[in-house]
């Protein structure tokens, strides 16, 4: 029942808007479709019937009720299917602009879309039903009955453009906001980053000065490699694994044997973007609470896959483990900012954990949404 009840505040969420990726099932946006078809239907019905009562009139009486419920179903469903075609046959830039700023372009386009599935759904309730309910009074003239139609179409999709101006203003301060609060805890790890590779460079200056230049150097070409994208909001799974490549090398040059790593991940999922410096802070901690504590080398195993329309990201190690006595106590900054990052941007469609890996050692999953 739960799962149902989420499926429907999925499906009310963008019911509205165009999407080419949708969480909620194809069930639940039908449900929706009859619904909103229902309220309009009942909307109508009352307005007719109360000018009705003022007229004196018997153009609509309640023998009608269904007939007309019916036909506005029938449009609601032309609605649906039109909409569905449009999802799946247009450019994804196309449907970003229907859902960008509601200007006169995009009000236009819904209102033409509107007319002619208002239009369709009427000659399809005409079709079927034998005669439009309490409609015996209207002439139905070719060019009365467009006029009416389109003056309606007009005049909904105005008041509906107006609302929509709202939300999207709306959406876009809680956007602004919400990237400011995204950005501080961006900055919040770089100096994480930054002294933990300080840290390992001044360990190595007084017994191998030797190895702490090339660790230098490397640091400086991590840095400088880095800096860029530290300060994108997304950058591509490509450079993320790359900048993941230069810091394990760094690593190798500190701890030399006692540290092999392996980087594997497809190419659909190296084009991905996901947030910077995202999967550093897991190969760091791999290191420093997994590998140092452990006298046997070890090794660190990054992997990324594209499955089920989800990015899958993984960063194994096999030392000592979450809950060896020996563990370096952390403070969980790192971790806690990531969980704060991906729920910030994602919400509930990212997942972050922290398992024991078999047969030793810890596993990182994060699952995130493809992008579009």
């Amino acid at each position: 029942m739960p799962q149902f009840f989420d499926s429907l505040s999925a499906a009310r969420q963008d019911f509205f808007k165009l999407r080419k990726h949708r969480q909620a099932p194809a069930w639940a946006m039908w449900l929706m479709t009859v619904w909103v078809s229902l309220l309009w239907g009942l909307g109508l019905m009352a307005g007719a019937a109360f000018l009705a009562s003022r007229q004196d009139s018997s153009a609509l009486s309640w023998e009608h009720a269904l007939p007309f419920l019916l036909t506005t179903l029938m449009i609601g469903a032309v609605f649906h299917v039109v909409y569905t075609v449009i999802e799946r046959l247009a450019p994804q830039r196309f449907i970003d602009w229907t859902n960008g700023e509601p200007g006169v372009l995009v009000s236009l386009f819904f209102s033409i879309t509107s007319m002619a599935c208002v239009a369709a759904g009427l000659a399809l309730a005409y079709l079927l039903l034998g005669s439009l309910p309490g409609m015996g009074r209207v002439d139905w003239t070719p060019q009365r009955t467009w006029l009416s139609i389109a003056m309606t179409s007009v005049f909904v999709s105005v008041i509906f453009g107006l609302v929509a101006w709202q939300d999207w203003h709306e959406e876009q301060l809680k956007r602004q906001s919400k990237e400011a609060e995204l950005k501080l805890l961006q900055a919040q790890i770089e100096p994480h980053f930054l002294f933990n590779t300080l840290a390992n460079v001044r360990s190595l200056i007084d017994f191998a000065p030797r190895e702490a230049g090339e660790m230098l150097d490397a640091f400086t070409e991590h840095l400088r490699a880095s800096l860029t994208s530290m300060r994108a909001e997304l950058v591509p799974l490509d450079a993320e694994l790359a900048l993941v490549g230069h810091y394990l090398r760094l690593m190798q040059l500190r701890m030399g044997e006692r540290l092999t790593f392996s980087i594997d991940a497809t190419a659909d999922a190296r084009a991905e973007l996901v947030p910077p410096l995202l999967l550093q802070p897991l190969v760091e901690n791999a290191i420093h609470h997994g590998l140092e504590c452990k006298v046997k080398p070890g090794s660190v195993q990054v992997l990324a896959r594209v499955e089920a329309g989800h990015l899958h990201l993984c960063v194994q190690d096999d030392g000592v483990g979450l809950d060896a006595p020996q563990t370096r106590k952390g403070s969980g900054v790192a971790t806690q900012n990531i969980r704060d990052r991906l729920r910030g941007r994602y919400g509930s469609r990212a997942t972050f954990k922290l398992e024991p890996a078999s047969p030793e050692g810890t596993r990182a999953i994060i699952d995130l949404p493809l992008t579009p």
